[in-house]
């Protein structure tokens, strides 16, 4: 995954700490919405830096995108599957509807926890890696 970065410091001779935007579905383009009025949050994270680039540049950065694809699986794809499984076991369980949705929105909160959990992981171990390719 390649993306546009601005160098914010220097931390030591082989890395720098960079700010990528954040992508969102609207691609805020709040000219033409005005729809919610937030403004593009940034990411910031340690890259290597090949090139040597300087605080302020504007550079390309590329990350795993098989690694990401992994952390979209986990904060998105298993709560919802775990609501479900949730669901069908309560169902196969007992008739009560309440029971049911209990369980699957109990089950769905463990997915989030679970998110939540292995995002602290990950940022704890570095996060993405992100490795400078070039100036912008």
């Amino acid at each position: 995954m390649t993306q546009i970065a601005t160098v914010e410091r220097i931390i030591d001779a082989d890395h720098a700490e960079i700010s990528v935007p954040r992508k969102s579905a609207c691609g805020h383009d709040c000219e033409e919405c005005a729809g919610c009025g937030v403004t593009g949050a940034a990411v910031h994270a340690k890259a290597v830096n090949p090139i040597g680039a300087r605080p302020g540049q504007k550079v390309v950065v590329q990350s795993s995108t098989q690694k990401m694809l992994g952390i979209v699986v986990l904060v998105y794809l298993i709560p919802v599957v775990l609501f479900l499984a949730g669901y069908l076991l309560a169902a196969f369980l007992t008739a009560s509807v309440a029971v049911q949705y209990t369980v699957a929105v109990a089950a769905f909160l463990m997915g989030i926890g679970f998110a939540i959990l292995y995002d602290r992981h990950l940022r704890d171990r570095g996060g993405l890696s992100f490795t400078i390719v070039r100036l912008f």
